[in-house]
């Protein structure tokens, strides 16, 4: 019998599906049930049993400490897999230093994010903060030449990360008429939606090229604090900037300086440093700036898409293939 760890609510929602999955595969399948209440703790005895665990949406934030509190006493522990795409909280880097196999649901919500990414772009070429200050203020304000938008169609966007978000979002900037520059440690493969592709060392000598700066890569030790001042002091003066991956990558001191300078003419930021973004923050107020409240990934969509990402790797764990989204105790 194999033990898995889930919410009250996936158990409820769920658990006879899962259970019936895992029938198919010839996997005997016990669930150990999250108690509702989030004081609430598995006894010492079926702590000691388990063996796998399924950290599924409906867990963070409520549930959070009480469900690592849990896998944190259960020494038999094997595989974890989570809802979400990063793995830089340091929760992580214990249990692949205890030998626990963690996988996660990158890609899930890849659409949507990159959706959302390339709405705020179109927000900002288009001219919409302009437009909202005026609507707020029940003030009619048509853009006169000089100040009609560029023409997206032959701009440049630089995709600093091109993962499965970096990706979807580099399609959709080309069906846009804009050319992609990727930036990425690994080879140009066939499909890959982009123009050109860059090693993630050429950076310094690509701003000069880009319209659109959009970041979409994880926080690791080579990204933290990576897009500082003298990042945003090489982009053509009025680049735009993009955030979708991790506040830590970008200085946002630096950020709001060149934002309040017109060294940037406008962001869009979903992922910031400190979260909930401090009500003094400069970035609230900027006129040319679009903020979301780490909210880009939003879709109804994701949990089902999580759940089969996680039982598409319970067929793979049940047959000792190769988990999907497996992370490495070396990954940066």
């Amino acid at each position: 019998m194999t033990t898995l760890l889930v919410s009250h609510r996936l158990h409820a929602e769920r658990g006879a599906d899962l259970a019936a999955q895992a029938r198919e595969l010839g996997l005997a399948l016990e669930l150990l049930v999250l108690p509702e209440d989030p004081e609430g703790r598995l006894d010492e005895a079926d702590c000691a049993r388990l063996e796998l665990a399924f950290f599924s949406s409906d867990v963070f934030p409520k549930y959070s400490r009480q469900y690592f509190s849990t896998v944190r006493k259960a020494p038999k522990l094997q595989w974890l897999h989570v809802f979400n795409a990063g793995v830089d909280h340091p929760i992580y880097t214990e249990m692949l230093q205890r030998g626990v196999r963690l996988t996660t649901s990158s890609g899930s919500t890849a659409v949507p994010i990159a959706q959302t990414a390339i709405t705020g772009l179109l927000m900002l070429a288009r001219g919409f903060p302009r437009w909202l200050r005026a609507q707020r203020e029940r003030r009619w304000d048509p853009a006169r030449t000089p100040d009609f938008p560029r023409d997206l169609v032959g701009q440049t966007v630089l995709v600093y990360g091109l993962g499965s978000i970096g990706s979807e979002f580099a399609r959709l900037a080309r069906v846009l008429g804009i050319k992609v520059i990727g930036v990425r440690r690994s080879a140009l493969k066939p499909g890959d939606p982009v123009d050109e592709l860059h090693p993630p060392q050429a950076l310094m000598q690509l701003l000069q090229r880009a319209d659109w700066l959009v970041i979409a890569s994880p926080l690791t030790a080579e990204t933290r604090g990576l897009i500082n001042a003298d990042v945003l002091a090489r982009l053509p003066r009025g680049a735009r900037l993009i955030n979708i991956g991790r506040g830590e990558i970008v200085d946002e001191t630096a950020l709001a300086a060149a934002l309040q300078s017109g060294q940037l003419g406008g962001a869009y930021l979903d992922v910031f440093a400190q979260e909930p973004l401090a009500e003094n923050s400069p970035l609230w107020t900027l006129p040319n700036v679009l903020i979301s409240p780490h909210n880009s990934a939003a879709a109804s969509g994701n949990d089902e898409r999580v759940y089969r990402m996680f039982l598409d790797n319970l067929r793979r764990w049940q047959q000792k293939q190769a988990l999907t989204n497996e992370v490495s105790a070396t990954t940066p």
